[in-house]
C-alpha cells in the first residue's frame, strides 16, 4: 500500500497473481474463457441421445399444431386468464395445480439424479440438445475439429466469410424457428405463422419471438458450456444428491494408470490401459477431462465413454476404461441402488402425482360467490314480504356453454327468487341477481344456495346472510 501525499484516500497496488489452491496448480480466477472445438464421436450412447432428444424435439415443434376440439390442444392463454393443456384446463383458482405440478417435477429430477446422476443434463435437457444441434451445423458449416481450429486462427478470406455466414445463417434459422414454436405456446400458433411475416402479429407477439431468437442463438450457439457451469442451478445442487452409489461417468484409474502412448497389440510397457490419445477431451462439450474425476461440470452426455470405447478397440483391449458406474464400485464394494435417499425422494415423488390426480379429477369446475347488494340490508313490500337482494357470480370452467340450475337448500321458511334455466358461456363468468324473500316473522338466519349444471352433474354450493327487520345486523 503506498502513501498519497495528498490527503486522499490510499491506493492499493493489486497484482493479478494466480491463486494457488490446495491439491490443485495455479488457478487464475480471471482467465478467458478458451474456446471448445469438439470432435465429432459416434458410439451405443450417442445413438441413445439420438432417440431420445429427436422425439423430444418433435414433441416440441409438434405440440403447438395439434388440436383438441376446437382449440389448440396446449395453449397458456394469458389474455383469457386460462392455460389449456389437452382436456384440462387450469384457470386462475387452479393456479395451485401448477405449483403442485412444479414440486413433481422438481422431485422426479431429484429421483433421477440420485439413482443415475445427471441423466436429465445429458439427455433431455433443452440446453444440452440445442447446443448438441448448433454442433452439429458448425461441423457441415465448416468441417471436422482440426478444421474448424485451422479456420479460426485463420486471417479472414472469402471462403472464411462463407463458412461463417453459412452457419450463422443455420444458427438463426433454427432459433428463430424455436423462438417461434415457443410464442406459439401463448399465442394461437396458426394464426402466429400467417400474422408475423405480415408485421400484424402484435408488438408482444412480435417482441417475444425475436427475444427468444436471440437468447437460442446466444446461449446455443456462443455462451454453450458457459450456461451449463455458471448459469445453472442444477450443477451447484446436484452435490448434495449424489453419493458413491450414484451412476455416474468415471474413469478407472486403477486400470488406467500409469498413461501413455504405445504401439498396437504392445504387451510389455510397463503402462496402464489409458493411451493418453486425449479424445475423451476433445470430445467433451463442457471442456473437462474426467480422468481428473469426477467434476460439476460433467453433464454425464457419455461422449468421452464412446470415444475411449473406440479406442480400446482398436487397441484390442476390453472396454470400460470410461464408463457409467459408481464411485462405490470403483472402489470394489457393492453397489446399493435401494437407499433411503433414492427410496425417499421416489416415494414423495408418487405421493405428489397420486395426490396431483385426486385433486384435479376431483375439482370443480364451476365457481359460485355469493354478494349481497351494498345499496340496502332488506327491502319491505306492501304484502308484508322482506326481500334480500344479491348478486350470485357463477364462473364456468369448462370449455362449453353450459346451463345452470339454482335451488334453496337452507332454510325452508325462505324463499329463492332467480331465473332458473342460465347458460354461461365457455370459461366466461355471469352475474345473476337473486333475491331471498320471508316475512316479517322470518329470523336473521344463514341461507345455502346451489348453483348445479342442468343434467346435475356438478353442483357448487355458498353460505350467505338473511337478514329482516326483527334485529337488523350485517352479514
Amino acid at each position: 500500500m503506498n502513501g498519497n501525499p495528498n490527503g486522499n484516500s490510499p491506493q492499493v497496488d493489486v497484482e493479478e497473481t494466480p491463486v494457488q489452491l490446495v491439491g490443485f496448480g495455479p488457478v487464475d480466477l480471471y482467465q478467458k474463457r478458451e474456446k471448445i472445438f469438439t470432435r465429432y464421436v459416434g458410439g451405443v450412447f450417442q445413438r441413445l441421445r439420438f432417440y431420445t432428444g429427436w422425439p423430444l424435439l418433435v414433441g416440441y415443434f409438434g405440440l403447438p399444431w395439434l388440436n383438441w376440439g376446437d382449440r389448440q390442444a396446449i395453449l397458456f392463454d394469458l389474455p383469457a386468464r386460462q392455460f389449456n393443456i389437452f382436456g384440462l384446463t387450469i384457470w386462475p383458482q387452479d393456479l395451485w395445480l401448477l405449483g403442485w405440478m412444479l414440486m413433481i417435477a422438481a422431485f422426479g429430477l431429484f429421483t433421477i439424479t440420485t439413482i443415475v446422476g445427471r441423466l436429465w443434463c445429458g439427455y433431455t435437457c433443452p440446453q444440452t440438445v440445442w447446443t448438441a444441434i448448433f454442433m452439429w451445423m458448425e461441423q457441415v458449416a465448416e468441417g471436422p475439429r482440426h478444421v474448424r481450429m485451422r479456420l479460426d486462427s485463420a486471417p479472414w478470406t472469402w471462403e472464411k466469410l462463407r463458412k461463417r455466414t453459412f452457419k450463422h445463417a443455420m444458427w438463426l434459422g433454427w432459433a428463430f424457428l424455436t423462438g417461434l414454436t415457443f410464442v406459439g405456446y401463448f399465442t394461437p400458433i396458426r394464426e402466429l405463422v400467417v400474422d408475423l411475416p405480415l408485421m400484424s402479429a402484435g408488438l408482444a407477439a412480435t417482441f417475444w419471438t425475436l427475444f427468444f431468437t436471440a437468447a437460442t442463438y446466444v446461449n446455443a450457439g456462443w455462451m454453450r458450456e458457459q450456461v451449463c457451469i455458471y448459469m445453472c442451478p442444477y450443477a451447484r445442487f446436484q452435490s448434495a444428491m449424489i453419493d458413491k452409489d450414484t451412476l455416474i461417468v468415471s474413469y478407472d484409474a486403477k486400470r488406467g494408470e500409469p498413461r501413455g502412448s504405445r504401439k498396437r497389440n504392445a504387451t510389455d510397457h510397463g503402462l496402464g490401459d489409458c493411451t493418453d490419445c486425449q479424445l475423451c477431451v476433445q470430445v467433451c462439450p463442457t471442456g473437462i477431462d474426467i480422468r481428473n474425476g469426477l467434476q460439476y461440470q460433467c453433464i454425464g452426455c457419455a461422449h468421452c465413454i464412446d470415444a475411449c470405447a473406440e479406442v480400446m478397440q482398436k487397441m484390442g483391449y476390453a472396454p470400460g476404461l470410461v464408463r457409467y458406474t459408481t464411485l462405490r464400485a470403483l472402489e470394489g464394494g457393492k453397489v446399493h441402488p435401494f437407499r433411503a435417499r433414492s427410496i425417499g425422494y421416489a416415494g414423495v415423488c408418487l405421493l405428489l402425482i397420486t395426490a396431483f390426480g385426486i385433486a384435479a379429477f376431483n375439482r370443480s369446475l364451476l365457481t359460485i360467490d355469493v354478494l349481497r347488494a351494498r345499496d340496502t340490508l332488506y327491502r319491505e313490500t306492501a304484502d308484508g314480504q322482506i326481500r334480500n337482494d344479491y348478486q350470485l357470480v357463477l364462473g364456468n370452467k369448462t370449455q362449453q356453454e353450459t346451463e345452470y340450475v339454482f335451488r334453496l337448500l337452507r332454510p325452508d321458511t325462505l324463499t329463492l327468487d332467480i331465473a332458473q334455466h342460465v347458460r354461461v358461456a365457455a370459461g366466461g363468468i355471469e352475474n345473476i341477481p337473486f333475491e331471498l324473500v320471508g316475512t316479517s316473522d322470518t329470523p336473521n338466519t344463514s341461507a345455502t344456495i346451489e348453483a348445479c349444471v342442468a343434467d346435475g352433474s356438478a353442483c357448487a354450493t355458498e353460505e350467505t346472510r338473511y337478514i329482516t327487520p326483527m334485529t337488523g345486523g350485517a352479514r
